[in-house]
């Protein structure tokens, strides 16, 4: 409980005076997850049709994907950088997922699959805006977990983030 309540400190440090406005933030985590799955889906299709082309098409969305993502991840440490981006892929691919489950119209399993991606997304930001620490981190891994704390630890900084974030600001 102690951790949530540092946490929630480090939060309201963050909202005094004014909540933040990562709507351009939001835009361009979106745009970094596409780019992602474009670079999937070209390393699939250099393999598929053996084309060296789309392997140079790779090369070029990873760089603008890279330039982009030092827009959002500021002074990574340890490797944040590499948790961020595949926060950012896990999400888009649990997103996917849970689209696919609801075209099937198996719309439970699609609002599950899509708390999970919100769940990372949220998980992306709070490392991001700094507001979780390597012993917030290692509380969210199942391995030290008895299932209901990781879930409450992420429901807690999904209240958190909701709280201190504004994404519609112009």
């Amino acid at each position: 409980m102690d951790d949530i309540q540092k946490l929630l400190s480090k939060v309201k440090s963050v909202e005094k005076g004014e909540k933040l406005d990562l709507s351009s933030g939001e835009d361009l985590s979106v745009a970094i997850m596409n780019l992602i799955s474009i670079e999937e889906h070209l390393f699939f299709s250099s393999q598929k049709t053996g084309n060296g082309k789309y392997i140079d098409l790779l090369d070029q969305v990873r760089e603008m994907r890279k330039k982009l993502l030092q827009k959002i991840i500021k002074n990574p440490e340890g490797e944040e950088w590499c948790i961020s981006k595949h926060l950012l892929a896990g999400c888009m691919r649990i997103m996917e997922v849970g689209t696919k489950s609801l075209t099937k119209g198996d719309k439970k399993d699609a609002e599950e699959y899509f708390q999970m991606a919100y769940s990372l997304y949220e998980l992306f930001w709070g490392i991001n805006l700094k507001l979780l620490n390597k012993a917030d981190l290692e509380k969210v891994t199942p391995e030290n977990d008895d299932s209901k704390t990781t879930h409450n630890f992420m429901g807690k900084l999904g209240e958190v983030l909701k709280k201190a974030i504004d994404c519609c600001r112009e």
